[in-house]
C-alpha cells in the first residue's frame, strides 16, 4: 500500500481534496475541522482504480507549521502538491518545494484544485516553472475540482501510475526503523504508535527498542487501514500497540529492529545537495524526528554534524537542515560517514571532506557503500559482523576469527609485526618459553583472543597454554654450561647428570627449561636430561637385549640408574617402541 503525502497548500481546499478522492474526513482534530485548517498531521486511506490501498499523510501548509509539515513529509516516498487555481504558487508552496527537494522526494503528482473557481492553466504553468530543476520536475499535472469531481478520475489514474511500483522496490527484509509521527492511548490496549514503514516488516511478538530511550518495547497488536494484522510489509501506513513497562513514545522517536542491528550517534559526516545552509542555529529533520544540531565544515561539499542527541542515522539518509526561525533555504544533506574519523592534525578535515566527496556517486548524492566499509575497515583495522550492520555498510575484509574482520593491508602488516615482537621478546628474556598471547594482543591492538591465535597462526608460530613459542640465541653462560653437560653425557649418553652437576654447570630449571624448547636437552623428567637423540640410541640398545626385559635389565644394558632407566622406558612406552606387559616386564613394540 503506497504512501502519499499532501502538501503545498495552506487552507481547506487540500483537505477537500482528499476528502473527495477518498470519500472520507482525515482523522484529525475537531478543532481543524471547525477552522477548515490543517494543524497537525491528517491520515486516510482509500482504494485507487488498480484495487491498490494508498494511504494519505494531509500535512499542514500554514509556514508557521514547517516542522510537522516535514515530519508527515520525510518518511512519505510521493507527494501530492496541491495549488489553487484561484489563489496561485505561494510563499508556503516555495516553501514546501524547497522541503521535499531537499528531502529527494521524487514521485508524485501537481494537482491544480479549485479548477471551478478559475482558469488552472495559469497556475499550472507557474507551478512547472517552480518546479523545474527540482527532484519533482517532470511529475504529471492535472485540474480538479473537489466541489463538482472534475478531473478527479484522472487523478486517480494518475497517482496509480505515480505509486506503481513502491511495494516491489521496498525491501521487506530489510532492519526496521519506524518514525513515530503519532502516539496516543487507548482504554484497554494501552500506547498505539502510528508510523510509515518504510522498509522491513513488523510482526506480533517483535521487539522494538526505543532510539531515545532504549527501551525495549513488545509488539502486541498491528493495524493497517484499520484492520488488524498479524505482520506488515513495507510500505504501508501502520498502527503499533506496544508494551514494555512504562511506555514513553512522541513524535520523533524511532522504534527499532533488530535491537541490535543499530547504533544511535550524536556526530556524523554528510554531504550537501547544494550549497551549506548560513543559518548559525539550525534543526535537523529527519524521519519525523527535529532535533538541534552543530555543523562543522569539512571543506566544500561536505559537513559533520554533531546532534544534541544519538539518532539512527545510517549511509545514505537524506536530512535537511533548516533555521527554525524561517531566515534561508532548508538544505539537503545525505549521511556518508556515521563512525567518523577523528580529526586531531591540521587540515585533517579538508581532507577527510575530499575523501567524502570521493566516495560518492556522480551525482554527489548517492554513497558508495562498498568503498564506504572499505574506507571504515581501514580507519578501524577491525570490525565485527555486527559493526558492519549497525553502521548500514556491507560486511567487507579479510574474515579473520571470531566473527571478525581484519583491513588486508593491516593484516599482512600485523603478520610480520606479530614475528618481530615475538622473537625480541624471547631475545630479550631467553630463558622464558615464549611470549604470553595477551601481550602480544595488546602490543599490537588485536581486538580478541581467537583474532590473536589466527595471527600467531599465520604467522607461522606457535601457541601453548597461552604463550607463543619463539626461537632465541641462548646466553653465553648457558652455552657454556652445555658444553659441559654435554661432555658428560657423550661418554655416557644415558646416565643423566646428577643435580649437583647440573648445579655447578650454572644450569637451573629455567636454563634447562630454555634449553630444552631450542632442542639443546631432551627431558625425560624434572631435573633429568639427556642430548636429544638418546631415545633412539636407546631403543637399540634394547634391540640386544633378550626380550621381555625388566626395569633392571634396561638399566643395565643402558649402564645407568633408575633415575634415568624409568623415565626413558616410560618415554618409549609412549612413542610405541617399547610394550609393558601384564607382568610389568617390557618387549619391543
Amino acid at each position: 500500500m503506497p504512501v502519499i503525502v499532501t502538501a503545498g497548500h495552506v487552507d481547506h481546499g487540500k483537505s477537500a481534496l482528499v476528502r473527495a478522492l477518498t470519500g472520507r474526513e482525515p482523522d484529525r482534530w475537531a478543532q481543524e475541522r471547525a477552522r477548515g485548517m490543517s494543524i497537525g498531521l491528517g491520515f486516510v486511506w482509500t482504494r485507487l482504480p488498480s484495487g491498490a490501498e494508498v494511504s494519505f499523510v494531509d500535512v499542514p501548509g500554514h509556514r508557521r507549521l514547517v516542522a510537522t509539515m516535514l515530519a508527515g513529509a520525510a518518511p512519505a516516498p510521493a507527494v501530492l502538491f496541491a495549488v489553487a487555481a484561484d489563489e496561485g504558487w505561494s510563499a508556503q508552496s516555495a516553501e514546501h518545494l524547497a522541503a521535499l527537494d531537499a528531502l529527494g522526494t521524487g514521485r508524485g503528482v501537481l494537482v491544480v484544485t479549485k479548477s471551478d473557481r478559475a482558469d488552472p492553466r495559469p497556475v499550472a504553468a507557474e507551478a512547472r516553472r517552480a518546479l523545474a530543476g527540482t527532484s519533482l520536475s517532470g511529475i504529471p499535472v492535472f485540474a480538479v475540482s473537489a466541489l463538482t469531481g472534475a478531473g478527479l478520475p484522472e487523478l486517480r489514474a494518475g497517482l496509480d501510475a505515480a505509486v506503481a511500483g513502491q511495494d516491489e522496490a521496498a525491501d521487506d527484509s530489510a532492519d526496521v526503523r519506524l518514525w513515530v509521527d503519532r502516539s496516543f492511548t487507548v482504554t484497554g490496549a494501552g500506547t498505539v504508535v502510528t508510523a510509515t514503514l518504510a522498509s522491513g516488516s513488523v510482526r506480533l511478538g517483535d521487539r522494538l527498542r526505543c532510539a531515545r530511550t532504549g527501551l525495549l518495547l513488545r509488539v502486541r497488536g498491528l493495524q493497517v487501514c484499520e484492520r488488524p494484522v498479524a505482520v506488515v510489509r513495507p510500505i504501508r501506513r501502520v498502527a503499533v500497540n506496544v508494551a514494555g513497562g512504562r511506555v514513553d513514545v512522541r513524535r520523533g522517536d524511532a522504534l527499532l529492529a533488530p535491537p541490535e542491528a543499530w547504533r544511535p550517534v550524536d556526530e556524523f559526516d554528510v554531504l550537501w545537495c547544494g550549497g551549506p545552509p548560513r543559518a548559525q542555529a539550525l534543526m535537523v529533520h529527519f524521519g519525523t524526528a527535529a532535533v538541534p544540531v552543530r555543523v562543522r565544515a569539512l571543506g566544500p561539499g561536505a559537513a559533520r554534524l554533531r546532534t544534541a542527541c544519538a539518532v539512527p542515522v545510517r549511509p545514505g539518509d537524506r536530512l535537511l537542515l533548516r533555521d527554525p526561525g524561517g531566515a534561508g533555504a532548508p538544505v539537503g544533506a545525505v549521511v556518508v560517514d556515521v563512525w567518523p574519523a577523528e580529526l586531531t592534525r591540521r587540515g585533517a578535515g579538508v581532507r577527510r571532506g575530499a575523501e567524502l566527496v570521493a566516495l560518492a556517486g556522480q551525482d554527489g548524492e548517492q554513497v558508495d557503500l562498498p568503498g564506504m566499509a572499505m574506507d571504515l575497515l581501514r580507519r578501524r583495522r577491525f570490525l565485527r559482523e555486527g559493526d558492519f550492520r549497525s553502521a548500514g555498510l556491507p560486511g567487507t575484509g579479510r574474515p579473520v576469527a571470531g566473527g571478525w574482520h581484519a583491513d588486508p593491508a593491516t593484516w599482512e602488516s600485523l603478520v610480520g609485526q606479530a614475528r618481530d615482537e615475538v622473537a625480541g621478546w624471547c631475545a630479550e628474556r631467553p630463558l622464558v618459553r615464549g611470549m604470553p598471547l595477551p601481550v602480544l594482543a595488546d602490543r599490537l591492538s588485536v581486538p580478541s583472543a581467537e583474532v590473536t591465535r589466527e595471527l600467531v597462526r599465520a604467522a607461522g608460530l606457535s601457541a601453548e597454554d597461552g604463550v607463543v613459542a619463539g626461537r632465541a640465541a641462548l646466553p653465553d653462560a648457558v652455552e657454556k654450561g652445555l658444553a659441559t653437560i654435554g661432555e658428560l653425557l657423550r661418554q655416557n649418553p644415558f646416565r643423566a647428570p646428577e643435580a649437583r652437576q647440573l648445579a655447578q654447570a650454572g644450569l637451573g630449571a629455567a636454563e634447562l627449561g630454555s634449553a630444552v624448547r631450542a632442542g639443546r636437552l631432551l627431558q625425560l623428567a624434572p631435573g633429568v636430561v639427556v642430548l636429544p637423540g638418546a631415545d633412539r640410541l636407546a631403543a637399540e640398545v634394547l634391540r640386544e637385549v633378550a626380550a621381555p626385559f625388566t626395569v633392571s635389565q634396561a638399566r643395565q644394558a643402558w649402564d645407568t640408574t633408575r633415575r634415568t632407566a624409568v623415565p626413558l622406558l616410560e618415554l618409549l612406552d609412549r612413542a610405541g617402541v617399547t610394550r609393558r606387559r601384564p607382568d610389568g616386564a617390557r618387549e619391543l613394540s
